[in-house]
């Protein structure tokens, strides 16, 4: 089984879910992944793993065509030189001619560079080396500026997204924009999210887990989930999640679960350098 893919803005499409590769720095996992029907992987410059995931892509029997690879622009590569030297390393690591997508990891306000570097990044596109463009973290204030100064809009916007956080501001801002809204974070890690009472009925309706209906509430509320697993039973488990529908109970149940509160770092003060 794979996902389906979604249309992006800029005429290419992606799959809808994807494999999170935080943390993990095993290629053969990446192997499994792929072999279990995963076909994007997101990786980043800052998760110091690229070489390992270009290490799995080489070792898998899919084609690199069949698949599709994302990284991440770390942010002390902000401005009009940084990008495109950070990708030409990143490419060195992964074994890659281009990736399908780079992002801007995060917007660090502060510095003020990511208009400058939003422009270098639409460059690289423009020269192939990445088929689309996008970024991360970034707030309705910050897309606007993009958009305002390039007339550009990133491809995606990866964000932490969890039923404990939901972001329906932030979601429709990115579809104001033709953006695609993809879920950092979409299990709600190191919180109780998976054992509330609410999903296990939810499951238990449609004979699935808890995960499965988290997941599947992101693909039907328009938003692409990138799940991190490095267990083989969960992460196959995790893409099964197109065989069934929410209802509209189900999908208002889910909503309830709105607590407002981030796991991860503020896009408007948080650094990483």
């Amino acid at each position: 089984m794979t996902a389906p893919l979604t249309d992006l803005n800029d005429g290419c499409r992606m799959p809808l879910l994807g494999f999170g590769t935080y943390s993990i720095h095993d290629p053969e996992i990446f192997v499994q992944a792929i072999d279990a029907g995963y076909r994007l992987l997101d990786t980043a410059t800052r998760y110091e793993n690229e070489q390992e995931v270009g290490q799995g892509i080489a070792a898998s029997p899919v084609s690199r065509e069949e698949l599709f690879v994302t990284t991440k622009l770390p942010g002390d590569a902000h401005g009009s030189a940084g990008p495109r030297r950070e990708l030409t390393a990143s490419l060195g690591r992964l074994g890659l001619d281009h990736v399908d997508l780079y992002l801007i990891h995060w917007p660090l306000p502060r510095i003020d560079r990511y208009v400058e570097t939003w422009q270098a990044m639409i460059a690289l596109r423009d020269e192939g080396l990445a088929t689309s463009v996008g970024v991360s973290n970034f707030l309705p204030d910050h897309l606007d500026r993009l958009v305002a100064a390039t007339g550009v809009a990133p491809a995606v916007n990866q964000v932490e997204l969890h039923p404990y956080f939901q972001q329906a501001e932030q979601r429709a801002a990115d579809q104001r924009h033709g953006i695609t809204t993809q879920s950092w974070t979409p299990l709600g890690r190191k919180t109780d999210l998976l054992d509330q009472p609410a999903l296990a009925e939810i499951g238990a309706r449609h004979g699935v887990t808890a995960a499965q209906v988290v997941l599947r509430w992101h693909t039907q509320i328009g938003a692409a989930p990138i799940p991190k697993s490095a267990t083989p039973e969960r992460f196959r488990s995790n893409l099964d999640i197109f065989s069934f529908e929410l209802d509209p109970e189900d999908l208002a149940r889910v909503a309830d679960l709105e607590t407002g509160e981030r796991i991860g770092g503020d896009p408007r003060t948080h650094e990483e350098f």
